[in-house]
């Protein structure tokens, strides 16, 4: 059974290799096989002159992720298969993708062609094609199979198609738009059929067709609900009124009998079909937004996705609450389906990502989590360099181990809001962590037990906390505009709050020797601070044009340096203020964070461009290539102790660890074959590697491609999709030669 699964789970994850070419069933494969995989041990015998994976290999097969990751925008429709196998989804990234229910996996390359966001998708009946509506006021058709766009865009709305839906025979799409319509086309041509239906004043949000293909149902802006006649476009009774702002979602019961609505009001209602009454008081429970709703196969029950970024079941018959709301989504829920067998619902967010979940345990469903649920905001290193520290959006702040990237312990809970800061006391033993939650915590590092809570005297979040060189005292910044100094010890405040910035406090950093304090702010400026009067020195450092996120102090506390939204870096005289030399420039979004390496000679940036980058201290020079690995931005550095590596964390969820200084690619020497430039090109959308003739050289598969050639040392957690990955080529044999990969004498 064990290999009929691992058989299985290689077709699925192979079938872009399998499929396009027999050669490359064999180069393509076996070298990125999990290494518990019963199939590895036998290909690595037999292909012994295949890629190796240096760093990056997986140990066994992951299981079915419990968030998918692929959009790189908010995630604001989905739709499943008439057989259950497939889901569609539609992004503000303007595409469309199609995932694998059972493992996950994205299936092939993203749908591209609108130039907008993609407000709507829905599969046909039979499962062949998938029908989006976009922003770009067009709706377009696509063969499910190969993602090819039928046709051209079907053309006619004058405003954004927030809405599009297959009747229940196929032949015909009906959509929705910000036009205050809803139009008909013919599936097959993509003709208009008939005019437009008119009659809501408002924005058409959300249609439907009933079961039975004779009705469509719309919700609109204008806070109504409307029953047309499928075939005449002619309105079916009067508008169906109760709701007090604006319908988002609309859905028919899979008998026809029941219609549920989602509004602005926060409520969900319940009609019924035939009479367009209420059926029941409105659900109540969300605290915003009612986004979506959809009814379950058997009717019994309802979901609800909404603003407040949970989902809620209620019985349909009854329309009281079942169970707690389920939660994990970081922002809004845009988007909710049921699986075609009714044992799973799937949710789709502004967070990115796609979830399943047990309809019988509102557990999220597929692999435990293995690392962040949300961003990494900030990182460091304990003193001795063992552990790294991370906090996230996803509230816990995490221990890992710093050679290895195995977690330490289990999350730090406690923080009901993003961490924004975590520091490490000076001698290992406490850490402590700022939040929105407008607290700061302190934990027994070691145990990652809770120790105290700082709260008194504020109500604000809390974005950057630090300790004092000694560790007697603790420092933090705050939405309020001021910095706040605490005892370490005790948790009372020493003195007055530090006041002179005009708006959020979003770094501090204590000086070298202790004696000042330095703030960067959404003011645009820095202060410098006398640590034990509280007193500021000089004027403002001002200079940049965009807040200030980072302040760092050279390690001799002659300089300082500086972030900003404004895409620099600057230099400053720690002991004048005055402005050293020009401002650093490379980066193309803004600098989250920067620091000096220990000794002083380099400074490193982060940057919402994705991109970390190394100077020289003293020239202000561009130092190598900018290091590039993270699949969104990156907010927080840290180097190590000893100067030799450096950690980052991003808002993909991961941290990874990079030497300092890192050296080229070493280009193996091989013994048959002239190694070139080609084998280290990036793969295409689909994972090929070609050379500069075109030619296949390998495939990667998709949860590789992102990390592929990163020069980070560690990824973490090490089955992250943008895991650093390192092949060698020194045995490789490609191209026409490609059958010498196999050695009989191991078969």
């Amino acid at each position: 059974m064990e290999r009929i699964e691992d058989i299985c789970r290689f077709i699925i994850t192979f079938h872009t290799p399998i499929s396009i070419s027999t050669p490359h069933t064999y180069i393509s494969t076996g070298p990125f096989l999990p290494s518990q995989s019963p199939l590895s041990s036998i290909l690595s015998r037999w292909f012994t002159k295949a890629i190796k994976v240096q760093r990056g290999k997986l140990l066994s097969w992951p299981a079915p992720p419990w968030q998918w990751v692929g959009h790189s925008d908010a995630v604001t429709s989905l739709s499943c298969s008439p057989n259950g196998y497939r889901i569609a989804s539609g992004s503000y990234d303007k595409t469309i993708r199609i995932w694998d229910v059972e493992t996950g996996a994205r299936i092939g390359s993203p749908l591209q062609g609108h130039t907008d966001t993609v407000w709507s998708v829905a599969y046909s009946p039979d499962g062949q094609y998938i029908a989006s509506g976009s922003s770009d006021t067009t709706i377009r058709i696509w063969d499910a199979k190969t993602g090819a766009p039928i046709g051209r865009p079907l053309e006619g709305h004058t405003d954004v198609v927030w809405t599009v839906a297959f009747s229940p025979s196929g032949q015909r799409i009906i959509s929705g738009s910000g036009d205050d319509t809803i139009r008909t086309w013919d599936a097959e041509t993509g003709v208009a059929i008939g005019t437009p239906l008119e009659g809501h004043t408002q924005f058409v949000r959300s249609i439907a067709y009933s079961p039975n293909g004779r009705h469509i149902t719309s919700g609109s802006g204008d806070k109504t609900i409307r029953i047309w006649d499928a075939d005449t476009g002619a309105a079916v009774g009067s508008p169906l009124k109760g709701h007090t702002d604006s319908v988002w979602s609309v859905a028919y019961s899979p008998d026809g009998q029941y219609i549920a609505s989602g509004s602005s009001d926060k409520t969900i209602r319940i009609w019924d079909a035939k009479t367009g009454a209420p059926t029941s008081r409105p659900l109540e429970g969300h605290t915003d937004k009612v986004w979506t709703v959809a009814f379950s196969p058997s009717g019994q029950h309802v979901i609800s996705g909404s603003r407040d970024k949970t989902i809620r079941i209620w019985d349909a018959e009854t329309g009281t609450a079942i169970g707690t709301p389920l939660e994990g989504h970081l922002i809004s829920v845009n988007t909710v389906a049921y699986s075609t067998n009714g044992q799973h619902i799937i949710s789709g967010s502004s967070d990115q990502t796609i979830r399943i979940w047990d309809t019988k345990t509102g557990v999220a469903f597929g692999n435990p989590v293995a690392g962040h649920t949300g961003g990494v905001l900030s990182v460091t290193y304990s003193p001795d360099r063992r552990r790294i520290i991370s906090g996230s959006a996803d509230t816990t702040i995490r221990m890992w181990d710093a050679e290895n990237g195995a977690a330490v312990g289990k999350p730090l809970q406690g923080h009901t809001d993003h961490v924004w800061s975590v520091a490490c006391s000076p001698n290992g033993q406490h850490i402590i962590s700022g939040s929105d939650d407008g607290t700061i915590r302190k934990w027994d590092a070691e145990s990652g037990a809770a120790v105290m809570t700082f709260s008194e005297g504020h109500t604000e979040g809390i974005y950057s906390v630090a300790y004092s060189p000694n560790g007697k005292r603790i420092i933090f910044g705050a939405s309020d505009s001021a910095i706040r100094i605490w005892d370490a010890e005790t948790g009372t405040t020493i003195s007055e709050p530090l006041n002179g910035h005009t708006s959020n406090v979003l770094s501090i950093a204590y000086s070298p020797n202790g004696q000042h304090i330095i703030s960067g702010s959404s003011d645009k400026t820095i202060r410098i601070w006398d640590a034990e009067s509280g007193v500021a020195i000089g004027r403002p450092l001002e200079g940049h044009a965009g807040n200030v996120w980072s302040v760092a102090y050279s390690p001799d506390g002659q300089h300082i340096i500086s972030g900003s939204g404004d895409r620099t870096i600057r230099i400053w005289d720690a002991e004048t203020g005055t402005l050293v030399g020009t401002p650093l420039l490379g980066h193309a979004d803004k600098v989250m964070a920067v620091v000096y390496s220990p000794n002083g000679q380099h400074i490193i940036s982060a940057s919402h461009d994705r991109t970390i980058r190394i100077w020289d201290a003293t020239t202000g020079a561009a130092i190598g290539k900018p290091l590039m690995a993270h699949a969104d931005f990156v907010n927080s550095i840290a180097c190590s102790p000893d100067g030799q590596h450096l950690v980052s964390g991003s808002w993909d969820t991961t941290i990874h660890v990079w030497e300092l200084l890192p050296h080229p690619p070493i280009q193996p020497s091989l013994s048959c074959n002239q190694i070139h430039a080609d084998f280290y090109a990036q793969p295409d959308a689909n994972g090929w590697v070609r050379d500069s003739k075109n030619r296949l050289l390998y495939c990667v598969p998709t949860d590789c491609c992102t990390g592929l050639h990163s020069p980070a040392l560690l990824t973490i957690p090490a089955t992250s999709h943008t895991r650093s990955v390192a092949l060698d080529f020194e045995d490789f044999v490609f191209g026409t030669s490609w059958a010498e990969i196999f050695n009989s004498a191991n078969a």
